[in-house]
């Protein structure tokens, strides 16, 4: 039975100042909370949460993220919950804390808040979470039976991060509906377990509305510390319609060759989440057959937000062909999402359109 499916989170709150209403929002759907985040993001929201606990009813529990999402992690920070009683789980930071937020929430059956620190990658509202090996490695996704029951995004605490930070969410957000686009059209199931809604192709093609739109004003806005219309509208297709998008949409090629990426060691792996999906974005285009002229369009668009577009911006310039092959392989093993677009894809296949994109950004004008 063919069957269309939508989810998405209980409650969404965004704007400057929100990360002071956690207390009274945790509140409403547990009482003691164990609070998940790394010193640094903890080190700048600590004094903001903590009152806010202190003006409600529910109490909380700090616990120290180590910086990786993978199970050993996983399993500790879920003992701690249970030896604290706690009856919710706060993620407060990146990606990775979310993720390993979402999971342990799970493995003690609560309810999740999320809170980004950034607006770098469209975690925060999913029903999943991209588990890694202790030493980085990319090894799946874990599918939750419920998305995140509150997404709290404060607007001042994003444009407070690294604006790097800031253009990875946009090149992240970006592939939303250059993969949604490619899966549908591979009749492909989404991650919401159907196919994808009239809804999550809209919201799709809106967050590639917004982010060419205003995606540029709102990076030099960021930049300076800058909480603008076009900040705030950036922040909501990074984190909300991004992750609607994605999830609802459907993930191809960019993905895959991100997790691809984790295959090498080296300097590659300084770069974030959404600094690699821009260049996979490329790589998927060059696959679909797109024109020169649109391809550079998106190229042209990340590198005025600073995105890498060549070989060269990834430390992968001198990378050996059979290195290639590598990032080709894990991008297309058994379950990857580049299977959506095409089930027949091969490492060579990739390894070849990694380096047309670098021919192509590198001749440009």
């Amino acid at each position: 039975m063919e069957k269309r499916v939508f989810i998405s989170p209980g409650k969404y709150i965004q704007g400057v100042g929100v990360l002071s209403q956690m207390g009274e929002e945790v509140n409403k759907i547990g009482k003691n909370a164990l609070v998940i985040s790394d010193h640094v993001v903890w080190g700048i929201a600590e004094e903001m949460v903590v009152k806010s606990f202190e003006d409600s009813a529910a109490s909380y529990f700090y616990e120290e993220f180590t910086g990786e999402a993978s199970t050993t992690e996983i399993k500790r920070l879920a003992e701690v919950g249970k030896a604290q009683d706690s009856d919710v789980v706060v993620g407060l930071g990146g990606g990775k804390t979310i993720d390993t937020a979402k999971a342990v929430a799970d493995v003690l059956n609560t309810p999740i808040v999320v809170a980004p620190s950034t607006a770098s990658t469209d975690a925060p509202t999913s029903a999943l979470s991209v588990i890694y090996s202790d030493e980085g490695v990319f090894e799946g996704y874990e599918f939750f039976d419920k998305n995140p029951d509150l997404v709290l995004v404060d607007s001042k605490v994003v444009v407070g991060a690294p604006a790097y930070l800031f253009a990875s969410g946009i090149g992240d957000a970006m592939a939303t509906l250059v993969e949604s686009r490619a899966s549908q059209k591979g009749n492909a199931d989404t991650m919401a377990g159907g196919k994808a809604t009239l809804a999550a192709q809209a919201i799709a093609q809106k967050a590639e509305e917004v982010l060419f739109d205003q995606g540029i004003a709102a990076y030099k806005a960021a930049k300076k510390g800058l909480v603008t219309p076009q900040v705030e509208a950036v922040i909501e297709a990074n984190t909300l319609l991004s992750g609607l998008g994605f999830e609802n949409g459907g993930l191809a090629v960019a993905h895959a060759v991100h997790n691809g990426f984790t295959a090498l060691s080296g300097d590659i792996h300084d770069l974030s989440h959404g600094q690699k999906v821009a260049y996979g974005i490329l790589t998927q285009l060059v696959l679909e057959g797109y024109s020169e002229k649109e391809i550079l369009r998106y190229a042209d668009f990340f590198k005025a937000l600073e995105l890498p577009i060549t070989l060269a911006d990834l430390h992968l310039d001198n990378a050996p062909y059979e290195d290639l092959l590598k990032i080709g392989q894990l991008a297309t093993s058994e379950g990857e999402t580049a299977h959506n677009m095409n089930p027949t894809l091969t490492a060579e296949q990739i390894a070849d359109a990694l380096l047309a994109v670098n021919e192509l950004t590198m001749t440009a004008d």
